[in-house]
């Protein structure tokens, strides 16, 4: 007895065992294979379109990612325009650099100042008397007492640093000492010490004082009423200068109060009856840099989104996001505003000032055009970026209003990781009926097993019985 059944490929599966295997009343049907062959039959057609339709999921999540950071990125570029305060800033310049240098930040104001500097800050420095023996030559033991300025601090010298150079050494190394550095010149008459003063201005003169009594380390006193252990090499003195005819000391040759938002570092007085010019004016240098950057950021952005939303006719191959509305949307939202008009002067747009669209969809700078707007109107360049209704103020504000919770951006994510879990419950869920309808299927067609056996021992049994009759003039009898 024959049964055939037809599996997932088409092809007949026999369910019958030869004559033989029945004869001897074994197994007729390959149950295991022939259950699998019927589920694979019935799951896969329903598995493909599952899969096929997670493979567009998944696709669509790494095309929101790759959108999601080339946003991320260009926002990036917009924070040295979108705001006001971003154009704030200037640059100072001196006509006579070996006088002094300038610097300027965003409270400086434009314009140009006659400046005069007449001397330099400098620190008290004092020669002691020669010692003969040298720097090796014993002082005496007690306590130094030394002060710069208002600040005092002490030295104690014993036996291990009672000479020139340990007492030079002494100094140098106390921890509170607030800048008083101690030298040791030889000279052809001797050891010299050298107290200077690290920190310039009139107020910052050094005294030393000793408490051995008046016994040798009196050699090393300086102050009010006894200057005669020392020759004052440099006097403690204040930077004196003008600006615009004003005149101004400093105990500090770095000066950044004189002038609002600038700060000056004088370096040598002035040519007599020659002062030197400060310049103050827009960063223009700067601001074209940052709007380089922009149209750079932008060209970046222009490949991503064009990726992933064009069409290739020589391939056949579309982009991930081809016909996406989030896509559509943004890339409408940014080209509206990038072809906007801000304000009423003559540099109200991006072609106005030297950024002009190629037939790709990228950006082109024209750097004369863009420094003759800078040169020309700083302020409408300012405003055409940074204003409320700026260029970079606005796509800095859409892009975090689709980046943020809420937006288009997370709003799509949602979706697309709500549609991967659905299909995930439905892989699972046809995985859970496949392995009931392979038990089901086991169980029928192990019980068809079992009565074909049977049928096929009985078969046997008469096939033999007949077999025994005896014959009729030799025919078997019937």
């Amino acid at each position: 007895m024959t049964t055939s059944s037809t599996g997932a490929t088409g092809t007949p599966v026999s369910v019958a065992s030869s004559s033989s295997a029945g004869a001897a009343g074994g197994s007729v049907i390959d149950v295991s294979s022939l259950v699998s062959e019927l589920v694979a039959a019935t799951e896969a057609p329903q598995q493909t379109v599952i899969a096929n339709q997670t493979a567009a999921v998944t696709a669509n999540i790494s095309a929101l990612g790759t959108l999601q950071s080339a946003l991320s990125t260009f926002q990036q570029s917009l924070s040295a325009l979108s705001t006001p305060s971003a154009f704030n800033s200037e640059t100072a310049n001196s006509s006579d650099q070996t006088a002094f240098t300038a610097t300027a930040d965003a409270d400086a104001v434009s314009g140009s100042y006659n400046v005069t500097v007449t001397n330099l800050a400098s620190g008290q420095q004092l020669l002691s008397a020669p010692f003969a023996g040298g720097s090796s030559s014993v002082v005496g033991t007690g306590t130094l007492s030394l002060s710069l300025g208002g600040t005092s601090f002490s030295v104690a010298i014993n036996s291990t640093d009672n000479t020139v150079a340990g007492i030079a050494s002494a100094i140098n190394s106390a921890s509170d000492n607030p800048g008083i550095s101690a030298t040791v010149i030889q000279g052809t008459a001797g050891a010299y010490l050298l107290l200077s003063s690290t920190q310039t201005g009139a107020a910052n003169t050094i005294t030393v004082t000793e408490t051995d009594g008046g016994n040798a380390l009196a050699a090393l006193t300086y102050g009010t009423g006894n200057t005669g252990n020392y020759t004052q090499q440099a006097a403690a003195q204040d930077a004196s200068f003008s600006i615009a005819g004003v005149p101004y000391t400093s105990p500090s040759n770095t000066v950044s109060n004189a002038i609002s938002g600038v700060t000056l570092d004088l370096l040598a007085p002035t040519t007599s009856g020659s002062p030197a010019t400060l310049s103050v004016d827009n960063d223009t240098a700067t601001v074209a840099t940052n709007i380089q950057g922009f149209v750079t950021a932008y060209n970046t952005l222009q490949t991503a989104l064009s990726g992933l939303g064009s069409y290739d006719s020589s391939t056949g191959t579309a982009g991930a996001m081809m016909g996406n509305p989030v896509l559509t949307g943004i890339e409408n939202q940014i080209q509206q505003v990038l072809y906007s008009f801000v304000g009423s002067s003559s540099y109200n747009s991006l072609a106005s000032i030297g950024i002009t669209t190629n037939s790709d969809g990228s950006l082109s700078l024209n750097s004369g055009t863009l420094q003759t707007a800078l040169s020309s109107n700083f302020s409408a360049v300012s405003q055409l970026f940074s204003s409320s209704n700026g260029i970079a103020s606005q796509l800095n504000s859409q892009i975090t209003a689709d980046l943020d919770a809420g937006g288009s951006i997370p709003t799509y994510s949602q979706t697309l990781t709500s549609q991967e879990n659905a299909l995930t419950t439905q892989s699972n869920t046809l995985s859970t009926q496949m392995a009931a309808l392979t038990a089901s299927l086991t169980q029928q067609y192990a019980a068809l097993n079992t009565m074909l056996s049977s049928l096929q021992s009985t078969s046997s049994y008469l096939t033999q019985a007949f077999a025994s009759l005896p014959t009729v003039q030799g025919v078997p009898n019937a």
